[in-house]
Formats: structure tokens, sequence, C-alpha cells
């Protein structure tokens, strides 16, 4: 049995590499991404591990994305001779690091990245673990010098001696580049700018009195742990953050973890996808290569073969597919890790590929997946293989179509449909986010399951619909190809199957995606009434010359000024919730128009007060002149009373939990250092708005990061944030198409062969090969566009559904894009044509006399 197994394997090794070909690209995204992650954290654990100092004493942060206001969390630079006093001290260093800057150069371009990685400016300090080394010219001394990272340098040709402009919270200031630091270790992909230590604390921070650190040496013989001990009982542990080496790594090995989370989800779910596709085409394949060797199957049993040996023989078969696949998958996820780390360079974060890391973890998931998507895929076909009779070796023909009658299918398939309705019922009709998510998982689940069993039930009905026009317009080519689409439900059913997982998807999403884009339309239609909107193009704070450059620009009449700051509050009913709020200055009414459940503005602005979404009060027991206890950065807190309660459908709640906002004068009281986000700008009276927009972008070339926006572009900054899923939506339809694409290449394939003996005798008959080809391409769009009409219903019903859990928060509009269903439509057609070149081309070229005699 065994050396029929391999013999078996080796015959139809070309039948079996399209599947292997699904098998790859799945193993290929799973040790791929576990290798680029695997990567990334090695190299960033051995920067973090050799650059931390031994002890390192900051701000104790209460609050999550503290960064959000601007400000900068310090302590006082004098803390360093207190530190440097304690046990086990050999040295301490107050430290000066600000990630919130921005570097522009004598052209007003912006010299650090645009990727997302930040631009720090410090103080330069060399230590034994210092990250980069000075490699030309000098150190900076004084009030305007600086050090620039030599990756910096080199991708914007800044050289020794040009001037920049670094725009901090104090204020902008002009340094000389006097010299040029090297990395020693890997460039994280952010722009480093270093200032003398002595004036570091002035430039960047408005007093050479703060640092935003402490960095301690431990003297010889004293660990990192003691270390900690001992500073921690001469400053105290309440007001500060003492961390050791290896807890500081930790740290920063978490907050990259963020990162790597969603490369390696992004890319399991490109597995995902190529994994659940890849089943359809593994079943339809070994299903159909059974079929066709039902006389061989039944001779092995005639021969005295049970059926466990049977059934072993065709998962071995798998197995082997499966070995094969993972083993070149595996080498493929190696280079696709390459070239992630290729592409990350060319973003800013420099990886040496020649420290890739491959765990063996890696391996043992690339085989465990390989192995199993065939084991599992195969096992169906291999159990309806051990159910042949000996005396199918005896048949004439070989017999299609074994396997059990559709009635079980129809009774499982209604079942589960049933409950996916239910499930995608309760979605439509929940009250709370949470549950109709839920419910929104679980409908979407069991309805394409449903539809994957229930699929060569709805073969005949829909397809007799979809070719009806086929004998029309081609007469009787037209009217064999729907009959041979016809002929075998199960695997018409499972061939569409593949096509109808990745256009549900697109479906679903782009209906999702619509109308978020409709909703957010009609809320800036709806809120915003400024005529222009001034922000940063990564929507971080910005100085206060850029307000003060838009207050003087000709033609501007009010300006009203918006910031964020991270926040903790207390509720009646015990919760303790960190969210972000909105502060907003005087004249809020007149550029944005928010609607109030009770209160208004003036409630809302009042010193002391706040406003807040009526349903989330209304779950909290908040009621109007309702005190509650906030939590600002710092550790500062106080008591708001909430003065006014809104409608969250038309508030700027910017997706927090509550829609919390309040005046500036309540935030500038607990955040003074906070800087604005938002600038809402109205042109003055008798200056028209296009007039003012050039003025505008004029006052702000020294600000490359800050962009002037009217609704109009408002609105398409809104449309492409929401196209950046809609792109990943659309890179996962086409690997599941290529994968379906495969799958009815590998079907016709197969299909051709069971039906050699036909093509002979309808060739002998006098069908010409063109006939021939366009047959089989007919066959091949019919079950195209099936697949596609199947998943298309099925990703409408769930976009609608999404909607409505949108809906839940604020995003009201339904909207269908029928131009894109249709393209879809026609798509569909189109990989129909193409999956059928290959078959139909060699199904033209037999020769009729051996294809008559084929058995």
């Amino acid at each position: 049995m065994l050396k029929a197994t391999l013999r078996s394997f080796l015959a139809h090794k070309g039948r079996l590499a399209l599947s292997a070909l699904a098998v790859i690209l799945s193993v290929a995204f799973v040790a791929g991404s576990l290798i680029f992650s695997d990567t990334v954290t090695r190299t960033f654990d051995r920067l973090f591990a050799s650059t931390a100092a031994d002890v390192t004493v900051q701000p104790k942060q209460d609050l999550r994305s503290a960064r959000l206001s601007g400000s900068v969390a310090t302590l006082p630079a004098a803390l360093r001779d207190r530190v440097a006093k304690a046990d086990g001290v050999a040295a301490a260093r107050a430290e000066v690091s600000v990630r919130n800057v921005v570097v522009v150069d004598a052209r007003n371009k912006p010299v650090g990245p645009t990727t997302g990685a930040p631009t720090v400016a410090t103080a330069w300090y060399v230590t034994p673990r210092s990250a980069v080394k000075l490699t030309s010219g000098h150190a900076p001394h004084g009030a305007g010098e600086a050090l620039l990272d030599a990756d910096t340098a080199g991708k914007r040709h800044v050289r020794i001696g040009d001037s920049l402009t670094v725009q901090a919270q104090p204020g902008s200031f002009r340094v000389r580049v006097v010299g040029i630091a090297t990395f020693t270790t890997t460039n994280p992909g952010a722009a480093l700018v270093f200032l003398d230590p002595a004036v570091a604390g002035r430039e960047l921070l408005g007093s050479a009195a703060k640092a935003t650190g402490i960095t301690v040496d431990a003297a010889e013989g004293v660990s990192d742990e003691q270390l900690k001990q001992h500073v921690g009982r001469t400053i105290g542990t309440g007001t500060y953050d003492l961390r050791t080496a290896d807890e500081q790594a930790e740290s920063a090995a978490a907050s990259l973890g963020t990162f790597l989370d969603v490369i390696k989800y992004v890319m399991l779910g490109f597995a995902g996808v190529a994994l659940l596709v890849g089943v359809f085409l593994i079943v339809n394949t070994f299903s159909m290569l059974i079929a066709q060797r039902t006389r061989e199957l039944g001779l092995l049993r005639a021969l005295g073969a049970d059926r466990r040996q049977v059934r072993r023989s065709v998962l071995t078969e798998a197995l082997l597919l499966g070995l094969v696949g993972s083993t070149l998958g595996l080498a493929a996820g190696i280079g696709l890790a390459l070239g992630l780390i290729r592409l990350m360079s060319a973003f800013g974060m420099h990886l040496r590929a020649t420290e890739m890391v491959l765990g063996w973890g890696t391996p043992v998931a690339a085989y465990a997946v390989g192995l199993g998507v065939t084991f599992v895929a195969a096992y169906l076909p291999a159990r309806r293989a051990a159910a042949v009779s000996p005396m199918a070796a005896l048949a004439d023909a070989e017999v299609a179509g074994v396997g059990k009658p559709l009635k079980a299918r129809a009774i499982a398939g209604a079942v589960l449909g049933v409950a996916g309705a239910a499930a995608l019922t309760g979605c439509a009709t929940a009250t709370r986010t949470a549950q109709a998510a839920s419910l929104l998982g679980l409908g979407v689940v069991l309805t394409l399951v449903a539809t994957v069993v229930a699929g060569p039930l709805l073969v005949r009905p829909v397809i007799r619909v979809l070719g009806a026009a086929f004998p029309a317009l081609f007469g009787p080519v037209g009217q064999m190809s729907r009959r041979n689409a016809l002929r075998n439900p199960r695997r018409t059913g499972a061939t569409a199957a593949a096509l109808m997982v990745g256009l549900a998807l697109v479906g679903g999403m782009s209906v999702a995606s619509a109308s978020m884009s409709a909703s957010f339309d009609r809320q800036i239609d709806e809120t915003l009434g400024a005529d222009f909107i001034v922000q940063n193009a990564n929507f971080t704070p910005f100085t206060r010359q850029v307000r003060d450059a838009v207050a003087a620009t000709r033609g501007v009449g009010l300006v009203v000024r918006q910031r964020l700051t991270p926040v903790a509050v207390r509720l009646p009913d015990g919760d303790r919730t960190e969210t972000s709020a909105v502060a907003y200055g005087p004249g809020l009414d007149d550029v944005v128009h928010l609607a109030y459940a009770q209160g208004g503005s003036a409630d809302a602005l009042a010193d002391g007060h706040l406003a807040m979404d009526a349903g989330f009060a209304r779950d909290h027991g908040v009621r109007v002149g309702s005190v509650l206890p906030v939590e600002f950065p710092g550790g500062r807190r106080t008591e708001l009373t909430v003065g006014a309660l809104t409608d969250q459908d038309t508030t700027q709640g910017y997706g927090a939990p509550g829609g919390l906002y309040f005046g500036l004068a309540t935030l500038g009281r607990y955040v003074p250092d906070a800087q604005d986000s938002v600038l809402y700008v109205d042109a003055a009276p008798g200056t028209r708005p296009a007039d003012l927009r050039p003025r505008l972008e004029r006052a702000l070339e020294p600000y490359p990061q800050v962009q002037v926006r009217n609704q109009t572009d408002y609105k398409e900054l809104v449309h492409g944030q929401i196209a950046v899923l809609l792109y990943l939506v659309y890179a996962l339809l086409g690997l599941a198409i290529v994968i379906a694409v495969l799958g009815v290449v590998n079907t016709l394939a197969l299909s051709v062969v069971e039906r050699t003996r036909e093509i002979g005798l309808l060739r002998a008959i006098g069908l010409g090969r063109r006939q021939l080809r366009r047959m089989i391409r007919l066959e091949s769009v019919v079950i195209a566009v099936f697949g596609a009409v199947l998943g298309l219903g099925l990703g409408l019903v769930w976009g609608v559904c999404m909607q409505r859990v949108l809906a839940l928060r604020g995003l009201t509009a339904l909207a269908i894009p029928w131009g894109t269903i249709a393209a879809v439509v026609v798509g569909s057609a189109v990989v129909g044509v193409v999956a059928a070149l290959l078959p139909a081309l060699r199904a033209s070229r037999m020769n009729v006399l051996a294809a008559i005699a084929h058995e």
C-alpha cells in the first residue's frame, strides 16, 4: 500500500501542484510574520539592553497617551544631585529628551521622518552605552549648535554648516549643524538632534531647571535592583517612576510590541484567508482525484485492501502534499521576511538581514499549518475513498459524485442558516455596541458556513438563471457549457466557494466603508461651520507660533482653539474610565454646530464644568449637575460639574468614550503647557475664504507639518483614512482571487481529464477546437459569476449589519456602492475567462482518436 501510495502521488504530482501552491502561500505568510517579528524583537531587545542605564528615574505617568496634549512630563533637574548622593551610585545625569519637536531646513522642508517615526531632540552625552558616536565635526557647545544623526543627514542632504530650525514647545530656535553622529546599533527610524546639555533644558523645556529624566550608573559590585532600592529610599517612589535596565528595556519593547502586533495580525490575516480558500481547493482536488480513481481504488479493495488502508493511503498523499508545501512555504516565508526587512529600511527602520532570527517555533508553526490544513481538507475525501466498493473495479467507467446525498447538506445548511440569520437579526436590533459586534461575528461565521454547506443546493437554480441566455447567444456550445456546470453540483459549489469567501469579505467591507464615508460626510456638513481647519498632518499638537501666525494673517476673523488631553473620570457607578477629552476656546458655536440633549455650549465651557455624551451619561448614572472626580496628566486631580449633555451623533468626540469636552480655561489650570491641536478659522467680514486660503498657506510656510483644510479637504482626509482599511481588504481579496483562480484552473483541468472520452467524441462528431475552448470558458465564467453572486449577496447582508453596529457609534448613514459591486461581478467573469485559458487550450489540443480510446 505504501508503494502504491507513493506511485499514485508521483503520478498525480502535476494535478496536485496547484493545491500545493495554496499551502505554500498560507505557510509563507505565517512563517514570514513570525520571522519578521522575531527579528525586530531580538534586534530591539539588544538595542534597549545595550543603551539603557542601570536605573532610570522618570516622572510618574498614571495616564496613557500622555503626549496627546503636547505637554512634556518633567522633573526638577536638581534631583540629579540628590540621586548622586544615594548609596551605590557611580554617576548620575539629568537627561533632556523631547519627542514632540519638528525640525525644518533653510527651505522650510521637514528634516525628520514623515512616516510616523518621531523626531527626537536630546542633550548630547557620551557614555559607553550611547546609541551613537561622533563621526565628523565636533560636539555642540552653547546655544545655536547641534549634531544630527548620519541617517537623517544623508536622507535629507544636510551637511555640516547647514542651518536648521527646531520647533519645540517653548518656541522655535535656529541651530547650525556642527557634527554628524552615526548609530552604533540599529537605527529605530527616528531622527535625532543633539544639543549642548547646558542649553537643552532651556531650549526644549523652557527652563534649565527642568529635565525629562535622571539616568544612574551603578558602582562596581552593586546590582541594578540594589541601586533602584538605594535611589528609591533617597528620593521616594511615590512621585517618581524608577526602572532598572531590564525594566526599561521591557517597557520599550512593550511599546514596540503594538507596532509589531499590527504587522503580525495583518500577515496572519492573509495567512488565514489563504488557509480558508486553500481548504476548498484541496477538498475539491482530492474529491475529483478520488472520483477519477474509482476503478483503481475498487481494484485495491478487490485485491484485499481494507477501508482503513485505503483511507490511510489517501491521507498519506495529503500529508506528502502538506510536507512539500510546508517546506517550500517556509522557504518562501524567509524570503517574505527578508522583503519586509528591506521595506522597513525604506521607511527608516534599518534592520540587518544578516541578523534574521529563525527560531524553533517558526518551522514548527509552518509544518503544523501546512500538514494540518492538508490533513483536515483531505479527511472527508479520504472517507469517501474508503467507501468505494470492490465491485467498482468491474465498472466500465469511473463513477463520479461518490458521497452523501445533498439531503444532509440541506438540513445542515438550513439549521446553520437560520442560526446565522437569527444572530444577524439580533445584531441589527441590539442597543449596545459590544453586544452587536459579538452577534455580528457569530452571524458572519454561521452564515458563511451555511452558504458553503448549502452551496451545491443553490447551483442548479442559480446557474440556470445565470446561464439562461447562453443557448441563445452561443447555440449548442452555450447549452453544453451550462449543463457541464450543472453536472456535478457538489464540485461546482466547492469551486465557487473559494471565490465566494473573498467576495463576501470585500462586499461587506465595501458597504461598511461607504457607509462610514457617507456618515462622516453628513456629520461634517452638519457640524463643521468654520471656513478652515488648521492642524498637523499627523494630528499631533503644534507650537503657539502657529497660532500666532494664523491670527496675524490679513483677513482672518475668528480663531477658535482646540486642545486634547488624556483624562481619567470616576463615574457614579464606580467605573474609572480613561479617555481623551477636548478643550475648546471661546466662539465654539460659531465654528462647530453641536446638538445638546440638555444645556448648551456656555454651560459646557464654563470654568469648572464639562460636557458629556448623553448616552454615555445615561449608562453610568450621570446627570446635569453631577460632580465627577477627574484626573489629568501629572497626577493633578479636581472635581468638575457636568454642565451639558450632548448628542453623540453630531459631536466632535473623536471616537473617545464619553465624548467629554470643557473650556480651555479649565484645561489651562491643570495642564498649563498643553498645546493646540486644531485651529478653527473664519474669514473676517469682507474677506472671501478663497482669498484667505493662499494667505494662510504663505503664513504657515515655515511650518510644513501644518495643513490648511476646508470642508472638502477634510472629507477627503477622512475618506483617505477609511480607504487604508479598504485597501487592506482589497489586498486580501486579491490573495483570495489568486487562490480561487488556482481552484478553478484545477477543477477545469481535472474535469477535462475526467471528460477526455466525451471531449474526443464531441470532436469526432464535428465540434471545432475554437468551439471546445469557448465551451470550457463559458463553463468557467458561469462558475465564477455564481461564486460572485453568492459572495456579494452574503457580503451585502454582512455590510448592512456592520452599518447597524456603526450606527450605535453615531455613523447612521447607509450607503451601498453599487458601482463597486457591478465591477466585482464583471471582474469575476474576467477571472473565469482567465482561469479557463490553460485547461481550454489543453483540451483543444487532444488527439481525437486517443481521447476516444481513453479509459
